[in-house]
């Protein structure tokens, strides 16, 4: 494992509880030690040196990660700084810009309308969005030429969309830049007629191509409900998970709390980055599945919604038939594995949005079988592990997001402190 090849700093002896009385109070989780859930305080103490030490070694500006086990927050930490040039230090309610994070929300969005009847995962995209019926294929999808195509063969599903199974490609891809196929001032309508009226990298089914499916899932959404997609989340998901500072525009009250992203120069000092311009603290007309800005606390309880089998306050929002389809991998062996190195030789994918673990001997960090995990391109990541009932948060905001394997060397001291294994 590549990470061990850097040393910690010495431990500390001991890691007071993880959170503190006002912190805990303010993001209303509960707390316990972590003795009480089979964990031990004084490995978790590791933890933060560990990441103490990627700040101090400028792989990262600063970190905010947590941990639950068993509904209860057992550890967290804030290192490093937020914002570098005003000294600004990580807190725990830090906002973070997530990415792909943001993905996810699309997919439990999808489930929550197929448990009311309204949508199947079977169904045609074409049946909600008509311009997806004629949609053509690449005949070279390493030359991108959009005049050179050929009919496709079979039907994009949500199911495929959930997947990433439908033939989409990245919102970077030459093809898909060259046709303006989104920009920040289009809104979700736009940008999905967009994705209609050009060719598909394969055909639907064919492979697994991570890409801009979610897009066109959340205009399903949309059409579906009649609702705008940020108003969807609000009230069926932030609102009733408790997601308080899940948000895609930061509001002058939120916004001394966004924290900046690095990128390292060539002598290694980190300087902000902007990885794309996505105005987040401005209206703006595309609301898609990327550009999500959310806190650590935000992701403990959307991962915590899926250990607790759909049920928030005694109320259940997604059927537990849902959670399943949201936790097992969905992709037949044809399209498996979903690429040929590192973790991807040992990874599925769920109709939640979420990679899923079926061979842990492929990562380079500790995981369990069938624990789900997405991640976003500047440096946050989560884990929702049902073996463990474990949820595990790390934010930062570093581009690329390696940082010389600090959210890999987290996730296994963090699993290196469960005492007892849980019984699930």
């Amino acid at each position: 494992m590549p990470f061990l090849r850097r040393a910690l700093v010495p431990a500390v002896v001991a890691l007071s509880i993880a959170v503190s009385a006002p912190v805990t109070a303010q993001i209303s989780l509960p707390a316990a030690r972590p003795e009480t859930v089979g964990m031990s305080s004084a490995k978790l103490a590791k933890v933060t040196h560990a990441l103490q030490a990627h700040v101090d070694a400028g792989d990262i500006a600063g970190a905010v990660a947590a941990v639950m086990r068993d509904g209860k927050l057992v550890y967290s930490t804030s290192v490093g700084r937020r914002d570098i040039e005003s000294a600004a230090p990580m807190t725990f309610d830090s906002l973070f810009r997530v990415y792909s994070m943001s993905r996810p929300m699309a997919s439990l969005g999808i489930l929550m309308l197929q448990d009311e009847g309204r949508v199947n995962v079977n169904d045609p995209v074409q049946k909600y969005l008509p311009k997806f019926a004629g949609q053509r294929v690449l005949l070279d999808a390493t030359v991108q030429d959009p005049a050179q195509t050929r009919p496709r063969k079979g039907d994009i599903t949500l199911a495929d969309l959930m997947t990433h199974t439908s033939g989409f490609g990245n919102r970077e891809s030459k093809m898909y830049v060259g046709l303006h196929m989104r920009s920040w001032d289009q809104p979700l309508a736009q940008v999905v007629d967009n994705m209609a009226a050009a060719p598909l990298f394969t055909d639907p089914g064919a492979a697994y191509r991570y890409g801009e499916s979610a897009d066109v899932l959340g205009r399903v959404i949309e059409v579906v409900t009649g609702m705008k997609l940020e108003d969807f989340y609000r009230q069926r998901i932030f609102g009733p998970l408790g997601m308080r500072d899940a948000v895609y525009y930061v509001d002058p009250a939120r916004a001394g709390r966004l924290a900046t992203v690095y990128r390292p120069e060539a002598g290694g000092k980190l300087q902000p980055f902007e990885i794309e311009p996505i105005p987040v603290t401005e209206h703006r007309a595309l609301i898609s599945a990327v550009g999500l800005v959310a806190s650590p606390a935000d992701y403990l309880r959307f991962g915590q919604f899926f250990l607790n089998n759909g049920r928030v306050n005694g109320k259940q929002l997604l059927s537990p038939a849902g959670v399943q389809l949201a936790q097992k991998n969905a992709l037949p062996d044809t399209v498996l594995p979903i690429g040929k190195t590192g973790y991807n030789t040992g990874t599925g994918w769920s109709l939640g949005g979420f990679a899923v673990v079926m061979n842990p001997a492929a990562y380079d960090h500790t995981v369990s079988p069938g624990e789900m995990w997405w991640d976003g391109s500047a440096g946050t990541r989560f884990w929702v592990d049902p073996k463990e009932n474990m949820v595990t948060v790390i934010m930062a905001q570093i581009q690329p997001t390696d940082g010389h394997h600090f959210r890999e060397q987290f996730k296994t001291l963090v699993d290196d402190a469960i005492e007892i294994h849980s019984p699930h």
